[in-house]
């Protein structure tokens, strides 16, 4: 196969803004908190920009310290986020959080690294990098999605058990529906960046159903993590403590 990549002039790269355009004087038509948008859009641009000058370096250096401490930003930024959906709990639920996402996300990228790829040197940067970028990703969006709809579930005095399920099949819904569109909706991110590179599509599937499988278990377990953890802290979660973690039985 052609293993060459199409450049993409920063010229033609700019039509890609045309929608994100339209997107954004829609909102403002519709009297809509565009700000947010185009905030947004800005801080993708500088970040990604910036990140791709950024990842030149580290892929380039052979300091295993480096790659720790940009795993542990990971770790402590995505947990900042995670907790996005209950502001004004943040604080109280942020060591839960750090602990839930540490658990789900590192063991998950351990197995995957260390496991599946056997990577040597072990924080080989060009894989470990983006694939911890995956997968605390991942467990930051769920946890955040369960999150939101435990603390809706509780404050419509439902009991925590019922509350606990309703919230983590409520964070499964995004990864479930992609592991069952992929491939016949869509081609993943990283198999349509293989497949452009030239890389046999065989191969890139392989790639794909270990990056599906690792991102499916990250979300579950650093979800399952935090609502295990969010019941030894109840009664910041529901005023009407009693009612809402008490027995499901009567």
């Amino acid at each position: 196969m052609n293993s060459s990549i199409q450049l993409i002039k920063f010229t033609n790269l700019a039509l890609a803004l045309i929608p994100v355009l339209v997107v954004v004087g829609i909102l403002y038509k519709w009297a809509l908190n565009y700000r947010n948008a185009v905030y947004a859009v800005f801080r993708m641009l500088v970040q990604l920009l910036l990140i791709g000058y950024f990842l030149i370096y580290i892929f380039e250096s052979n300091s295993p310290w480096i790659i720790m401490l940009i795993l542990a930003v990971m770790v402590f930024a995505s947990t900042w986020i995670s907790l996005q959906s209950i502001k004004a709990k943040r604080k109280v639920f942020y060591k839960k959080a750090l602990l839930s996402i540490t658990i789900g996300g590192g063991t998950t990228l351990f197995l995957i690294t260390q496991g599946v790829l056997d990577l040597h040197p072990w924080y080989l940067p060009r894989y470990m990098i983006p694939l911890a970028g995956m997968i605390f990703a991942n467990a930051m969006n769920s946890v955040s999605l369960a999150a939101e709809r435990l603390e809706a579930e509780l404050a419509r005095n439902v009991y925590y058990e019922k509350a606990r399920g309703i919230a983590l099949r409520a964070s499964l819904i995004p990864i479930t529906n992609s592991l069952f569109a992929v491939g016949l909706v869509s081609l993943p991110g990283m198999m349509t960046g293989q497949i452009l590179s030239g890389i046999s599509p065989l191969i890139a599937v392989r790639y794909q159903i270990m990056v599906m499988c690792m991102i499916f278990g990250s979300a579950g377990l650093s979800s399952a993590c935090f609502l295990f953890l969010a019941k030894f802290q109840k009664q910041k979660f529901a005023p009407n403590v009693k009612k809402v973690f008490g027995s499901t039985k009567r």
